[in-house]
């Protein structure tokens, strides 16, 4: 009953969204989200898996033409290309990407014209509020969700987020998009499509959003050095998975540190020290227990049918990924 519903609930709120501002504020809210468009070289470490063509969201923050996204749409791009309400192209330059929440930010060329969106509180955001999603295109591209879960949520890419905003139903270009409260200011950036599970409801399809809030104490670091002055979490380069509260590595990043430690696909990581892994999640926290990148990590792993002592020197991703606020990054690939 409750799932057939859920419909009807949000068609209600969107219709107290757009009562509640006047067409034209509401029009300018809605301004401030531009397509986002990036060209990255083929030979880039992240082109195999994300491709060399980009395309998603991005909500302009201030004045001075800053657009927040998801960070993996522009990471290790050679050029981008912004798409304001006016439907003209403005080429931009990338200005930083946060690892630990997953926020990519980037610079308009050229002024937009647009009145930025203004920051809400995500902490305020509660399981069950109705809220708004958009992606640039005007009112045409909006629409109503629900929160359904708010929880860690730990991807297979060394991604910890503690305090994910799942929403449902899902939005398909989520990508960059905006998750709006009711009083239209930014409460979240569209990550992700998954599957959640929901006592009473079932597995769900929804959307995985970063709060606003893990933005606003590394923006200024964001704009001034393109990452956190935080110290960089240890990095092995690997991507893992959880099944039954095991955590299997699934692929090492060729030239990343668990490649050079030995580390394969299929390996069941048992231990970090003499800490028992449970889980993805745990693991995470278990190796950034131990200080910062370019500490040692002690592994036990289970290799076919062998365990194993492997130590992997961490590293700091940002130089992996030749990330730097203003380099020429299709030079680096020549």
């Amino acid at each position: 009953m409750r799932r057939r519903c859920l419909p009807l609930i949000l068609a209600a709120f969107f219709m107290f969204f757009v009562n509640a501002y006047a067409e034209d504020k509401a029009e300018g809210i809605f301004n401030a989200i531009v397509k986002v468009r990036a060209t990255i070289p083929e030979h880039a470490r992240t082109a195999q898996l994300l491709g060399t063509e980009r395309e998603g969201n991005g909500v302009v923050i201030d004045g001075e033409g800053h657009v927040l996204t998801i960070g993996y749409l522009i990471v290790e791009a050679k050029s981008i290309e912004i798409t304001g309400p006016d439907g003209k192209l403005v080429s931009a330059t990338f200005v930083g990407y946060d690892y630990d929440s997953g926020f990519g930010l980037l610079r308009a060329n050229k002024p937009l014209h647009v009145l930025p969106m203004k920051l809400g509180q995500s902490s305020e955001v509660k399981l069950g509020d109705p809220l708004v999603v958009a992606g640039h295109g005007g009112p045409e591209s909006v629409q109503g969700t629900q929160v359904v879960s708010r929880r860690e949520f730990a991807g297979y890419w060394e991604y910890l987020l503690e305090d994910a905003i799942f929403t449902s139903p899902p939005y398909t270009n989520f990508g960059g998009a905006a998750l709006i409260n009711r009083d239209g200011r930014l409460v979240g950036i569209g990550s992700l499509l998954t599957q959640v599970t929901i006592q009473g409801l079932g597995s769900l399809s929804a959307n995985v959003f970063v709060p606003i809030d893990r933005l606003k104490p590394i923006l200024g670091d964001l704009i001034a050095m393109g990452r956190s002055s935080q110290p960089p979490k240890p990095w092995l380069g690997l991507f893992a998975e959880e099944t039954h509260g095991r955590v299997i590595v699934i692929r090492v990043l060729p030239g990343g540190p668990a490649e050079q430690a030995n580390l394969k696909p299929g390996d069941i990581i048992l231990k970090v020290g003499t800490h028992a892994v449970k889980g993805l999640a745990d693991f995470y926290r278990k190796v950034w227990a131990l200080g910062a990148a370019g500490v040692d990590v002690p592994l036990s792993v289970l290799q076919e049918t062998w365990i194993r002592d492997i130590v992997v020197h961490s590293a700091d991703r940002y130089p992996f990924f030749r990330l730097k606020p203003g380099t020429d990054v299709a030079a680096l690939y020549r």
